[in-house]
């Protein structure tokens, strides 16, 4: 198999043009002391898409015009949330709800 350099060209223009946007908000931010509200409101920003991300994938959009509910994502949030709740640990809270992931896949 031989490397065309102009697709490796690619992949490697690519991967620095995609490292760039996440790398340097850390890189500007990092000897910068940003004020308290800021920093404060900064601290959502991870509930917000996490709650995004589950809602989106209980909502599906059906054929139809109204959206539906993942019953399988949904039978699977419940419990792991209680676990998330109750552990307060993340990696606990991903194994189980891997778990009954696979469990009700396997069985619904």
């Amino acid at each position: 198999m031989s490397v065309n350099i102009t697709i490796l060209l690619i992949i490697i223009g690519c991967a620095v043009v995609t490292l760039i946007p996440r790398l340097a908000p850390f890189l500007i931010v990092r000897n910068i002391k940003l004020p308290e509200a800021v920093m404060k409101w900064l601290s959502f920003i991870p509930v917000c898409i996490l709650t995004a991300l589950i809602v989106g994938s209980v909502i599906e959009s059906g054929d139809d015009s109204f959206p539906g509910i993942n019953w399988q994502v949904l039978f699977a949030l419940i419990p792991t949330l209680v676990i998330a709740i109750w552990t307060k640990s993340l990696l606990i809270t991903v194994i189980f709800g891997i778990i009954v992931m696979a469990v009700l896949r396997n069985f619904m």
